[in-house]
C-alpha cells in the first residue's frame, strides 16, 4: 500500500506543551501551571452579546474578512491603543484565532527556499507554519543576558540572501520579556536595510506591565512591511471563541484572504458579535485582568527570591522562565520529576526550542491559591534536590 502521508508533516513534532496537560488532566491532586489560558471567565457583557447574537438567529456565515461592525472596532483599537492606522475594508482580516492568522501570513509570503528568522524560545507554531508554507526557518537563539530580547547584532548575524521574514514574538510566551521602542527602532533599521519583512505577533499586547506595549508596525517605514496579529483569547479571556485577525498592506491581506476563504471561509459569526462589545466596552475588564496577573506576576519573583531560584524578571504575557541549570537535570527530565514526585506540571523550556534547555515555564494564569501551593510544592523538591546534591 502506498503511503498516505506528507513527508513533510510526519517530520514536524507534535506540541510538547500539551504532553504534560494531558498527564496532570488525569493525575488526582495534580496542579497545572502549564497551559497559557486566562482562569478568568470571559466577561458576562461579552458573554451575553453572544448568547443574543444566538437568539437573533445571527448563525450566517459573515463576509469572509469578518464582519464590518468588528473590523472597525478593530481599527478603532489598534489607533487607540498603538497608533496604528488601518482601514477596516481592507487592511483587516479575521481569522480563527492568531494561530490561523500567522499560518496564513506565512502561506500567503513564502516561496520554496525562502528563510524565515524566528527569535527562540518562542511559540510552538512558528517553526511547522513556516515548514507547512514551504519555507525555510532559521532560529535566532534569544539570551538571557539580553533579557531574551532579540538584538540588531543578532538579526544581522542572522541574515542571508535568501532571507524575507523576521517572526517577532513580543511580549514573548514563553519568556515574558518585552521589546521596547529603542529595542524596536535598531531592529527596523537592520530590517529596511536589507529590506525585509515581518510577522508581530502581539497577541500579549495588552498583557504588558511596563509603561505601554509598542508595536513594530508604527515605526517610520515599518507599517507597509508588518503584518501585526492579534486577537481576543489573550487579553479578553476569550480562548474557546477562537478569534483573532491579522493586519496589514492591502497587497497581502488580499492574498491571505484568499486562503483563509478556501480553507475557513469566516470566523464564527457569534464570536464576532462578542468581540464587537469586547472591544467597544472591554478595557475595563482588560485592566482588571491585567492589574490582578501583575500581582501574581510580583508574588511569583518574591518566592523564586525566597527558594534561590534564578528567574529573569518578565514584564510582559503571564509567564516566568525560571533557570534550572544548577540542579543538573534536562528540562525535561526536572518537569517529569516534578510532576512525578509533587504533582505540579510545568512545560520544559525545550517545547520553545532548544535554546529553553535549562529553562522551564511556569504560566501564572492560575488562581493565587494553586500558585501558593504549587510554590510551595516545588520549594520543597528544590530543596530535596540541593540536599541530595550536598549528601554526593
Amino acid at each position: 500500500m502506498r503511503n498516505p502521508l506528507s513527508k513533510t508533516i510526519v517530520t514536524i513534532e507534535p506540541s510538547g506543551i500539551r504532553k504534560f496537560f494531558d498527564i496532570v488532566s488525569e493525575m488526582e491532586d495534580a496542579i497545572s501551571l502549564g497551559v497559557g489560558e486566562p482562569d478568568f471567565d470571559t466577561p458576562w457583557h461579552i458573554r451575553d452579546e453572544g448568547i443574543y447574537s444566538l437568539e437573533k438567529g445571527r448563525t450566517f456565515y459573515t463576509s469572509n474578512a469578518g464582519l464590518k461592525e468588528l473590523k472597525i472596532e478593530i481599527s478603532r483599537f489598534l489607533e487607540r491603543r498603538y497608533g496604528l492606522s488601518y482601514h477596516y475594508d481592507d487592511e483587516i482580516l479575521v481569522t480563527v484565532g492568531g494561530s490561523e492568522a500567522i499560518d496564513i501570513a506565512m502561506r500567503a509570503m513564502l516561496d520554496p527556499g525562502d528563510e524565515v528568522l524566528i527569535p527562540q524560545p518562542s511559540y510552538v507554531s512558528y517553526l511547522p507554519c513556516a515548514i507547512l508554507a514551504n519555507g525555510t526557518p532559521v532560529v535566532i537563539e534569544l539570551k538571557e543576558e539580553n533579557n531574551f530580547r532579540l538584538t540588531a547584532e543578532q538579526l544581522e548575524a542572522a541574515i542571508t540572501p535568501k532571507t524575507k521574514i523576521l517572526v517577532l514574538p513580543f511580549p514573548n510566551n514563553p519568556t515574558g520579556a518585552v521589546m521596547e521602542e529603542e529595542d524596536l527602532k535598531a531592529i527596523a533599521e537592520v530590517i529596511l536595510r536589507h529590506d525585509l519583512f515581518v510577522i508581530s505577533d502581539e497577541i500579549y499586547s495588552e498583557l504588558t506591565y511596563l509603561d505601554h506595549h509598542v508595536s513594530i508596525a508604527s515605526l517610520p517605514e515599518m507599517r507597509e512591511r508588518t503584518i501585526v496579529i492579534n486577537g481576543f483569547s489573550k487579553s479578553h479571556a476569550m480562548t474557546g471563541w477562537r478569534l483573532g485577525y491579522a493586519c496589514g498592506p492591502k497587497a497581502i491581506v488580499e492574498q491571505m484572504l484568499k486562503i483563509h476563504q478556501f480553507a475557513i471561509m469566516c470566523a464564527p459569526t457569534t464570536s464576532q458579535y462578542a468581540a464587537v462589545e469586547a472591544l467597544r466596552n472591554g478595557d475595563g475588564d482588560v485592566q482588571q485582568m491585567r492589574d490582578e496577573y501583575n500581582g501574581r506576576r510580583r508574588y511569583l519573583m518574591h518566592r523564586y527570591r525566597e527558594m534561590g531560584l534564578e528567574c529573569f524578571e518578565p514584564f510582559g504575557a503571564f509567564y516566568t522562565f525560571p533557570c534550572i541549570r544548577e540542579f543538573g537535570m534536562t528540562s525535561d527530565e526536572f518537569a517529569t520529576e516534578l510532576l512525578k514526585k509533587k504533582k505540579v506540571a510545568v512545560v520544559p523550556g525545550t517545547a520553545f526550542g532548544a535554546s529553553g534547555e535549562g529553562f522551564i515555564r511556569i504560566s501564572y494564569a492560575y488562581s493565587m491559591e494553586n500558585l501558593k501551593l504549587a510554590l510551595g510544592r516545588i520549594e520543597e523538591f528544590i530543596t530535596e534536590l540541593r540536599e541530595k546534591a550536598q549528601e554526593k
